[in-house]
């Protein structure tokens, strides 16, 4: 029998019998192949996540990759069988922001799949066919997985608009840093530094293309023209300016729990930084990342460390949160 996990409220959570849901109008059924697991589902399940960002009860699972079964109404047929990944946000399609193709900030309220509607920790999900991004036909659909935190980072990277030849950074070494280390390689830099607090990444970083690597209690250099802050830490946004040169550009994407360090405002402006965030994907980063992920230019399988059954979602959400260094990406496989 197909099952599909449901959290009722904090730290309430039960496998229940799946039955698909028929695709309607411009809608597709994707047999799901693999659900990631991060931080935000953790939230999910102890009751973290902000107020207005998470609708219970409900089945979880933003990160996944899977197979069309069936498209509705208005989908082409020739969709049916192709291994996919989705967007999470749904957006209204039709305010400014949307036209603009900033559908993260769609004016019409916040709506993701996995937080207000039904998720990937399900044998299937049934979703708006416009959000499907195509993978090749020989893509590692347990790679594949990842590509939704990737394409976070992909936003990231887009943003910072790092030039061949210029000096980069990356502060955090989890799951995002490291997405971030491979699509700034990619732009060929001069330099990457990782910054860090787990010395245990330093190989990894280093497989991915950094070119340096320090923990934050050494003595960190300065005149980066880009960083990139994935770790989220109280303190990693004002690590990540200070590696900057006068005029640098800031990326940040990680999301610090309340009383974090803020920048400081003077030497924002007496040092003229760009800073820019992110908070999900657009589509422009998320068909950057499938056309990365498909050049063979992003390895997500490294980051793998514990593929389980939807049966043990309690052990995963424990994992995640475990602070164990051999605890890398969890995925769930329906």
């Amino acid at each position: 029998m197909s099952t599909a996990v449901v959290v009722d409220g904090p730290g309430e959570h039960r496998l229940v019998p799946h039955e698909p849901v028929r695709p309607g109008a411009g809608e597709a059924l994707v047999r799901v192949h693999a659900v990631g697991i991060c931080g935000s589902d953790r939230e999910v399940y102890q009751g973290n996540r902000p107020e207005g960002y998470v609708r219970y009860p409900l089945t979880p699972g933003h990160e996944w990759s899977g197979t069309v079964e069936e498209v509705g109404a208005g989908v082409p047929a020739a969709l049916t069988g192709r291994k996919v990944v989705g967007e999470g946000f749904r957006n209204c399609q039709v305010c400014d922001r949307c036209h603009a193709g900033e559908t993260t900030l769609c004016t019409a309220g916040y709506e993701e799949t996995g937080f207000t509607v039904p998720g990937a920790m399900a044998a299937t999900l049934t979703l708006p066919a416009r959000l499907l991004h195509v993978l090749p036909e020989a893509a590692d659909l347990t790679a594949a997985a990842l590509l939704e935190p990737a394409a976070c980072i992909a936003a990231a990277a887009l943003k910072a608009n790092a030039l061949p030849g210029e000096r980069v950074a990356v502060v955090g070494t989890g799951t995002l840093g490291m997405f971030a280390v491979q699509f700034l390689r990619a732009g060929s830099p001069a330099e990457l530094l990782v910054v860090g607090t787990r010395p245990d990444r330093a190989a990894l970083a280093k497989e991915f293309g950094a070119t340096g690597f320090r923990t934050r209690d050494e003595e960190l250099p300065g005149g980066f023209d880009v960083v990139v802050e994935t770790a989220g830490s109280a303190s990693a946004a004002r690590t990540a300016a200070s590696l900057l040169r006068r005029g640098g550009r800031l990326v940040l994407t990680g999301i610090p729990a309340p009383g974090a360090e803020g920048l400081d405002p003077t030497d924002l402006v007496v040092r003229q930084l760009e800073v820019h965030t992110v908070f999900g994907a657009p589509p422009d980063a998320w068909a950057h990342t499938v056309r990365v992920f498909g050049a063979g230019l992003l390895n997500p399988t490294p980051l793998v460390t514990h593929e389980l059954p939807l049966a043990a979602f309690a052990e995963a959400i424990g994992l995640v949160g475990s602070g164990d260094p051999e605890v890398g990406k969890v995925l769930l496989k329906p």
